[in-house]
């Protein structure tokens, strides 16, 4: 969550500018199940809310703060940080609240909270009923039964955990105040072992030949270079390890439908094929001016859907481009959009 670092500077702009709260726009759009994009806007960190716009690629309409539209006005809470789809279920993964909010995944209307979490980040489904969710500053991981929805254990673990991918009965985690990629075994809920990835790892995804890519950001402070590292999830080895520049920061990896191709921000979005043997040297989205915070791929077209967070206080612009880099269109989502999942 880099818009923590920019607190001070958003208190201070908020004397300055008055973000009047907005009510929910009762929008009337008619938006196909399968061809929907929900887009998570964090809101401000401390006091602001956080929530769901809903985007329709084919007519380009969009319905503000959707949850809250769905459930008669209530709010998600502070810090839309995340969200996951597990058997018919949305589960949104609220930060600085400290819970997780069940919705249908049909209608979005909420059904249950799991509450207990110190700082919750993300959710990731192990089993049916079983799923492991990383934390800011727990030393440790939690474990979720979601026939309960409910806290049934933990597994210790240094504080800072972020994303997570499961794979061969293994869920690797990564953690941000750490050098090192966990290794959980998911029928003990024990880590087992660690691999070596940089400084300030958050960002993993699975290839198409099975294979963990992660992203460390680095510590420009401390002279730890970023690192994008390939692993192998049976024997655990880095099988490849791609260094920036001591000036360069990346964040946000992720992959298309094929899973063939690395996109991540890097004052721009790149874009670098999975078999390359260099990172890429140009963006192909060029960021100039903007704050771009979030980056995904559209797996229904391979559309390319990069926000810009502005300053933090203002709501964010959400641009479309073709695979290609070229410009497609834009709308305005909410304040800090920070990640979309494609329907």
């Amino acid at each position: 969550m880099k818009a923590l670092y920019f607190i001070i500077i958003a208190l201070a702009l908020v004397s300055c500018i008055k973000d009047k709260p907005q009510e929910p726009q009762k929008t009337v759009a008619n938006i196909a199940y399968d061809d929907k994009v929900l887009v998570i806007n964090e809101g401000n960190f401390g006091w602001g809310v956080g929530y769901i716009s809903l985007y329709d690629p084919t007519s380009g309409a969009v319905i503000e703060k959707y949850d809250q539209q769905q459930n008669s006005g209530n709010t998600l809470g502070n810090v839309c940080q995340s969200i996951t789809k597990h058997n018919s279920n949305y589960y949104i993964v609220v930060n600085n609240s400290n819970k997780i909010v069940v919705v249908n995944s049909s209608d979005f209307v909420q059904k249950n909270t799991i509450t207990g979490f110190n700082s919750p980040r993300y959710l990731l489904p192990i089993t049916y009923n079983k799923a492991y969710v990383s934390d800011l500053y727990a030393n440790s991981i939690q474990i979720v039964d979601l026939n309960t929805n409910s806290i049934s254990g933990s597994i210790p673990c240094i504080a800072g955990t972020e994303e997570m991918a499961l794979i061969y009965n293994k869920a690797f985690v990564t953690c941000t105040n750490s050098n090192y990629c966990y290794v959980i075994n998911t029928i003990t809920d024990v880590i087992t072992d660690s691999v070596y990835v940089g400084k300030s790892a958050s960002s993993i995804i699975i290839d198409k030949y099975s294979k963990i890519w992660v992203l460390s950001s680095g510590n420009t402070t401390s002279a730890q270079l970023a690192k994008l590292s390939r692993i192998n999830p049976i024997t655990l080895q880095v099988e490849q390890a791609y260094t920036f520049n001591s000036n360069e920061s990346p964040f946000r990896l992720c992959t298309n439908k094929t899973k063939d191709t690395l996109y991540f921000l890097n004052k721009g979005v790149f874009q670098m094929p999975i078999t390359s043997s260099n990172l890429p040297n140009n963006a192909i989205i060029s960021q100039g001016s903007k704050n771009y915070y979030a980056l995904s791929v559209n797996p229904k077209d391979y559309s390319i859907y990069v926000a810009d967070a502005i300053d933090y206080v203002q709501r964010s612009k959400v641009e479309i481009y073709k695979p290609n880099g070229s410009y497609i269109t834009n709308f305005t989502a909410g304040i800090i959009t920070n990640g979309f999942m494609f329907e």
